[in-house]
C-alpha cells in the first residue's frame, strides 16, 4: 500500500475546500481529530478495518457510530467515500493533513522545541517572536528537554529542522572528519 501521506493527502484536501467552502474548518478539523482518534484505536484497525469478511458500509457505520454526534452527515458522507475506496486506515493521516492545510491558511504553525535543559518564558517566547518574523506565521511552541544534547536546542517547525544542539554539532563534524 502507498504512504498513508500519499494517500491522505487528495482527501484531506477535498475535505479542506469542502469545509473553506462552507465556513466550516473548525468544525471539520475537531470532527476529523474525533474520528482519527476512533480509527487509531489499534483494537479497532485489527478486529475491524482489518477484516475483510466486513463489508466497507458496516466499517464505516461502526466508525460513525463509536464517534456519536461528533460526525455531521456531510463527514458521514466523506467517510462513506474514504471507506469506499478501502482507506479507512488513512483517517488519522487524513486529519493531519487537514490540521496542516488549516494552519497554512491561517499563517499559523507549530513548533517543537527540544532542549538540554528546560526553558522558561522569556526564552520560550524570544525563540518565537524570532520564528514569527523569519517565516512570517503566528507560532505556537511545545518544548521537551533531551539532556543527551548537552547544550543547545533542536527546532522543528513543519519540514524544517533547525539543529543548534552540541550533540548535532559533534555528529556533523564527525561526518566531515571521517569523509
Amino acid at each position: 500500500m502507498a504512504q498513508l501521506s500519499t494517500v491522505a493527502r487528495p482527501y484531506a484536501k477535498a475535505a479542506f475546500e469542502y469545509a473553506t467552502q462552507h465556513q466550516a474548518l473548525d468544525a471539520w478539523a475537531g470532527m476529523l481529530d474525533s474520528v482519527a482518534q476512533v480509527v487509531g484505536n489499534d483494537d479497532l484497525r485489527q478486529q475491524v478495518l482489518g477484516n475483510p469478511r466486513m463489508a466497507s458500509e458496516q466499517k464505516v457505520e461502526l466508525v460513525v457510530e463509536l464517534c456519536g454526534d461528533a460526525v455531521s452527515d456531510e463527514l458521514r458522507n466523506f467517510l462513506y467515500q474514504v471507506g469506499l475506496k478501502g482507506r479507512l486506515a488513512a483517517l488519522p493521516a487524513i486529519a493531519e493533513q487537514f490540521a496542516l492545510l488549516k494552519a497554512q491558511q491561517e499563517k499559523r504553525m507549530d513548533v517543537e522545541i527540544v532542549s538540554a535543559f528546560p526553558l522558561d518564558d522569556a526564552q520560550q517566547q524570544t525563540l518565537a517572536s524570532a520564528l514569527a518574523k523569519r517565516l512570517n506565521r503566528e507560532i505556537s511552541i511545545t518544548s521537551q528537554v533531551d539532556s543527551s544534547l548537552m547544550a543547545g536546542v533542536i527546532l522543528r517547525a513543519g519540514d524544517t529542522v533547525i539543529d543548534g544542539s552540541v550533540r548535532g554539532r559533534l555528529n556533523r563534524l564527525h561526518e566531515a572528519l571521517s569523509a
